[in-house]
């Protein structure tokens, strides 16, 4: 266990431009006069995007996003300059340090972040002009500008906790290591477990592996919707592996033991892959109902492009928030001999061991869980919505049939998850028994992702197609 005292300050001290007394009042007026130059002039065009019909376009959209982050940009440091410079105090709290700070870092990364958009904005309307009303639509534009924000958000909120754990006072113990209790202490059922759980890692494995290898090596696969579901198992293969192959090793060795650095990795990485789980299941989402909804645009919206971006995002936004929450931990102290009620690290089990206040920790998690649950959910539902009163509309029952069975798999693997995610959340609520919820606990994280490669491969052609040129090409290459 490693213990180490930090003493912290109350506040800084901000030198400023120069301490030249005749050179004050010129830097006051001088920063006062841009700054109001900076308001006013950006309060105007957002003013006039609004009350103009005609300015309601992407372009002018992401403008007047800029537009609100240069006036927070500004506000968010000259006011205090010039409050320095009026008063002649040059002290800042030590919490009003962060927060500036943090701002500071905040609304640079929107402005890059709009800006990209922008340039993304000119690249459709003059590379693809017959196009552009078709891909800027509100609905990406409205993406665009939220993934904006929540980047910003996130990033800078990451950097904001890294410097409190070097700058914030207090007593910091750590512990070496965690004991997970597992699902069972009985010894007889012990080498069941290790049987069960290694055939159900060995299942997902291979049939994930099997999908991507499919997805990969035939080309009438290389649409949308495959693209996501190599990513979903590609993302299945990594979740089961964090957890797994060290539930495998402890029951094997009979070695309840964690190390604390082990704990946090598996903890960072299992909240990586669900996030990215929900947000690729959001994804492919919006292709089905592109697909169903406005089948001749298809091609246009669904691009390369778009898909890989989508992609990118999750897989972002994902890390991110996994990270920030990874960072959080790191602030709690533990106790000696600390023992977790599950089998594996889950970041709600060590915010309960955890000996020092975690009520940030709560929040955040909450918030993040909250958004990113929320999120998800409302659009693969509008989704849903939207392609069910579609094929409700169409005259032949073939053509109905055919376009509910494009969204069989995805319907079943979403409700799959979100069944058993659900029926984890009611378990915690209702039941006190550690056992319960570790056991629920496991049909979400080790049978979903080993079900998903069933459900999509079973009655679909291609998938079963591809899966066969895959098998006869090893066999005649052995």
């Amino acid at each position: 266990m490693e213990a180490e005292n930090r003493t912290g300050i109350l506040e800084f001290i901000l030198l400023g431009f120069s301490e030249n007394p005749e050179l004050k009042p010129l830097i006051f007026w001088l920063f006062l006069l841009m700054y109001l130059v900076t308001v006013l002039g950006n309060l105007l065009i957002i003013l006039a995007i609004i009350s103009d019909s005609h300015l309601h376009t992407p372009m002018y959209f992401f403008l007047s996003n800029l537009s609100l982050v240069d006036i927070c940009f500004s506000t968010t440091t000259v006011p205090r300059v010039l409050l320095s410079i009026h008063t002649e105090n040059k002290a800042i709290s030590y919490m009003h340090c962060l927060t500036q700070v943090y701002f500071t870092m905040f609304f640079p990364i929107l402005d890059t972040m709009l800006l990209t958009a922008m340039a993304y904005d000119r690249f459709v309307a003059i590379c693809h002009p017959l196009h552009y009303t078709v891909i800027m639509n509100l609905r990406l534009c409205a993406l665009l500008v939220f993934i904006t924000w929540f980047i910003g958000v996130t990033t800078s909120l990451l950097h904001i906790s890294l410097m409190m754990r070097l700058m914030s006072p207090r007593n910091q113990t750590r512990v070496s290591e965690f004991l997970l209790l597992g699902l069972s202490d009985e010894p007889e059922l012990q080498p069941l477990l290790f049987g069960l759980f290694l055939s159900m890692y060995l299942v997902t494995v291979l049939g994930n592996l099997l999908i991507i290898l499919a997805v990969s090596s035939d080309s009438h696969l290389h649409t949308p919707m495959y693209f996501l579901l190599s990513h979903l198992s590609f993302s299945d293969i990594c979740f089961n592996s964090t957890i797994v192959p060290k539930m495998l090793v402890n029951i094997q060795t009979e070695n309840k033991a964690i190390s604390y650095a082990c704990c946090i990795i598996q903890m960072y990485f299992f909240s990586v892959f669900v996030c990215l789980d929900s947000l690729l299941l959001l994804a492919m989402a919006y292709d089905r109902f592109v697909a169903i909804c406005h089948p001749l645009h298809y091609t246009v919206i669904m691009n390369p492009q778009l898909c890989g971006l989508l992609a990118l995002i999750s897989w972002s936004l994902s890390v991110l928030v996994s990270l920030l929450h990874s960072l959080m931990v790191l602030h709690l102290s533990f106790c000696m001999q600390t023992e977790i009620p599950h089998f594996f690290c889950e970041l709600v089990e060590v915010l309960k061991s955890a000996c020092s206040d975690a009520l940030s920790n709560y929040i955040a998690l909450y918030s993040v869980s909250g958004l990113l649950g929320f999120i998800p959910l409302t659009g693969i539902l509008f989704s849903y919505c939207k392609i069910i009163s579609s094929i409700l509309k169409m005259s032949s029952v073939e053509g109905k049939s055919r376009a509910f069975s494009t969204c069989r798999s995805h319907l079943t693997v979403i409700s799959l998850f979100c069944g058993t995610g659900l029926g984890v959340c009611l378990s915690s609520a209702s039941s006190s028994s550690s056992a319960r919820k570790a056991t629920a606990s496991v049909m979400y994280t080790v049978v979903t992702p080993m079900l998903n490669p069933f459900i999509y491969s079973l009655r679909n052609r291609d998938l079963n197609g591809a899966l066969r040129k895959l098998a006869s090409r090893s066999f005649f290459s052995l």
